[in-house]
């Protein structure tokens, strides 16, 4: 033993020898394992703690060695891993002069070897029989969940960098495509402009140069609009940066139109969904009066950066006429597209197709030169099929024109296209549009002159209140077809005005229902309304409520039936505010006594209260049933100016009837029906009050129930009432003759 222990100083042999015996003694009871002197309780004083984490540290031997069975369950280690471990806490061994002895080998004269060393790292021994793939060490690697938008944005940022270095219109116009995610397009444009609004002009000319290759081609015309929407709506942010961004992105918006690859409506449109106040509004005020007005502004916007070729507008579309014309003199086609090519204008082609078709009508023996140019080019890809239908559309725009100076031009163009279309290099769609444009602007100058003769008449009405004058200045127009178009400018119009005009014009829509607008022409034209209420609440505040006011009223007028509200709804985008305003005219027809409270809503036409109007009728009918003249009391009926009571005239007709015994009634209804003083609806509506309190009519009447039997038939003869009300109306007859 001591020359086995000549190693140990005599502390540590003391120590050895305590722990022997406390192992023997502690291994065959496990109640003992808990002594302060145990090996077990001297180990759990060295251990490392778990953090809070629950994960234990891997590194140590103690950890290493624990076993565990299959079942999961600890095993107790055996005598001989109980000392060793608890020697592995003892710290190293010593030298003769009392310094730690720790050799890097395996082993050797006077050290623990390389099995005991406890520099905490951990070397785990898949070939261990007590290894256990829990102690592995192992690292939560975190993945990001990449955004296409994002990459998308990142990709094209190369893609731009790229064409400002090489000016390669094709290559850039084919890596976008090659890219795919077209739905992103708008953010191209965004990024191509705002990346070349802090560099110079050349990169500048260039943004514009390639926005008019791609477009069409490659960006199709909305995502253009789009693009340059989200660049005005950014405006604020790129003028922190760019301290002249309001006038750079003035410059790109008008280019753009001058380029005609943004109509100019888009400026006015655009207006309508920006703040006043935000830059992106500066922007089309600048675009509009300092660039757009401005005389000789196409020229002046080509130079503004230099130009793609350094030369005017003019000047380029000499170059062109000047190559077409040694075309025709040459006859080389192949010469004439390299000439094409090298203009270097892709953008420009569609006044290529355009000098080409006008130089056809001019020269007849140019003609099949021509065709044969525009063939070629189109199937070498030189021109594209978008520059081609433009050119095309181009001509077919200015043909009124051209014909003052060649007689056949129309003629001749309607033979061209056909020839284009059958050989394949025009596109079949453009018959269609182009057979149409003509059409299209006529109609578009009769729409016009209407809408400025009924803005006339409708001024005329709110000062005159002549409703039959109307009426006829709307038969002369003989326009029955746009009665939609009249009732929308109608009632926007009283809209910005007082409620004496709005009131007018519930009343007036009345009597057009009655007189000559349909229920279709009415449902039609509030679907206008309502399609853009967005932009009507831009001028209006409280349009929405204006809105849903006019459409209640027009039910409770009889103007329109619920079910119309339904239909118009089906009509509208989902989830625009149109809907909203239908729902809300809805709630307001459905509130307790809507009725009133709608008729009243703008004072009433006569600003009476519902009392008020029920006593004149009750006098009226009175005067006539003591030997009063029809035409008169028809004239009483219409001085009252409310159409949408008539139902009171009609149910205090009948109650009057059944109360005097006289049927004399029945004549003034059929006098007021066959005038149109009173419709369908309100007659039909009239009888069906009259049969809901029946009951309470008998109680004075006794043979109320009878009369009013003999009422309906003879209504239904007439034709007073509606289909429905002969299903409930028969229900009522044997209940009468049963009493």
């Amino acid at each position: 033993m001591a020359s086995g222990e000549g190693f140990l100083t005599d502390e540590q042999r003391e120590m050895l020898k305590i722990a022997s015996q406390n192992v023997e003694t502690a291994l065959p009871s496990p109640r003992l394992s808990s002594s302060p002197k145990s090996p077990t309780s001297l180990l759990s004083d060295h251990q490392l703690k778990v953090p809070a984490g629950g994960k234990a540290p891997t590194g140590g031997i103690a950890v290493r060695h624990v076993r565990r069975s299959h079942s999961g369950k600890s095993i107790r280690p055996c005598k001989f891993y109980l000392l060793y471990n608890w020697l592995a806490h003892l710290g190293p061994p010593v030298n003769k002069n009392g310094q730690p002895d720790i050799k890097d080998g395996a082993g050797g004269k006077g050290t623990w070897g390389k099995l005991l060393d406890t520099d905490g790292e951990s070397h785990i021994d898949r070939n261990d029989p007590n290894y256990d793939s829990g102690e592995e060490p192992y690292q939560l690697v975190g993945s990001t969940i990449s955004d296409p938008l994002d990459e998308y944005k990142k990709a094209v940022v190369s893609i731009i960098e790229e064409y400002f270095s090489t000016s390669d219109v094709e290559v850039a116009a084919s890596d976008l495509k090659d890219l795919g995610s077209s739905e992103y397009h708008p953010y191209f444009i965004k990024r191509l402009v705002s990346m070349a609004m802090d560099r110079h002009d050349k990169e500048k000319e260039m943004a514009s140069v390639l926005l008019s290759s791609l477009y069409a081609d490659v960006i199709s015309p909305p995502q253009i609009r789009d693009g340059f929407v989200m660049l005005l709506e950014s405006a604020d942010d790129l003028a922190v940066d760019i301290l002249d961004a309001v006038d750079i992105l003035a410059l790109f918006v008008s280019r753009a139109v001058v380029d005609e690859i943004l109509p100019p409506a888009f400026i006015t449109r655009a207006k309508k969904t920006l703040p006043e106040s935000s830059k992106g509004y500066q922007v089309l005020q600048t675009a509009e009066k300092s660039y757009l007005s401005a005389p000789h502004h196409a020229e002046l916007l080509e130079r503004r950066w230099g130009g793609s070729t350094h030369v005017t507008v003019e000047e380029m579309k000499k170059k062109i006429a000047d190559l077409l014309r040694e075309y025709v003199e040459s006859g080389d086609t192949f010469e004439a597209c390299r000439c094409i090519r090298e203009l270097g204008v892709s953008f420009f082609h569609h006044e290529v197709v355009k000098r080409a078709l006008v130089l056809a009508m001019e020269i007849q023996t140019a003609e099949p030169f021509m065709l044969k140019l525009l063939k070629e080019a189109a199937e070498e890809g030189l021109i594209s099929s978008s520059q081609m239908v433009k050119g095309f559309a181009r001509l077919a725009e200015s043909l009124d024109d051209l014909a003052l100076d060649i007689p056949s031009a129309k003629t001749l163009f309607q033979s061209i296209v056909p020839k284009a279309i059958s050989q394949g290099w025009l596109d079949a769609s453009f018959m269609k549009s182009s057979c149409t444009d003509g059409e299209a602007q006529n109609e578009d100058k009769k729409l016009d002159q209407y809408k400025k003769e009924i803005v006339t008449i409708i001024h005329e009405y709110f000062l005159s209140d002549d409703i039959p004058e109307l009426i006829r200045s709307l038969e002369d127009l003989g326009l029955p077809e746009y009665n939609p178009i009249f009732l929308k400018k109608l009632i926007t119009l009283a809209m910005d005005r007082k409620n004496r005009e709005k009131e007018m014009a519930s009343v007036l829509l009345s009597a057009l229902h009655i007189e000559i607008f349909s229920t279709e022409d009415i449902a039609n034209g509030f679907v206008m309304l309502l399609e853009s209420a967005e932009d009507t609440a831009l001028d209006i505040l409280d349009a929405s409520n204006e809105l849903a006011l006019f459409l209640a009223r027009a039910v409770i007028d009889d103007v329109l039936v619920p079910l119309n509200l339904e239909e118009i709804t089906s009509k509208l985008p989902p989830n625009c505010s149109g809907s909203e305003t239908v729902r809300m005219a809805r709630s307001l027809i459905t509130a307790r006594h809507a009725g009133e409270r709608l008729l009243r809503c703008w004072g009433g036409g006569t600003g009476w209260a519902v009392e008020d109007a029920k006593d004149k009728i009750m006098k009226l009918l009175e005067e006539y049933e003591s030997g009063g003249v029809v035409a008169e009391a028809c004239q009483c009926i219409r001085d009252l100016g409310m159409p949408f009571f008539n139902h009171e005239v009609v149910k205090k007709a009948l109650v009057m009837a059944m109360e005097k015994k006289n049927d004399r009634m029945l004549d003034l209804l059929q006098v007021c029906f066959n005038e149109g003083l009173i419709t369908i609806n309100q007659m039909t509506k009239g009888f069906t009050r009259v049969k809901d309190g029946l009951d309470d009519l008998a109680l004075d009447f006794p043979n109320a129930k009878d009369k009013f039997s003999f009422y309906t038939e003879y209504a239904q003869k007439k034709g007073w009432l509606l289909p429905s009300f002969g299903s409930s109306a028969t229900e009522a007859l044997p209940t009468a003759a049963a009493s």
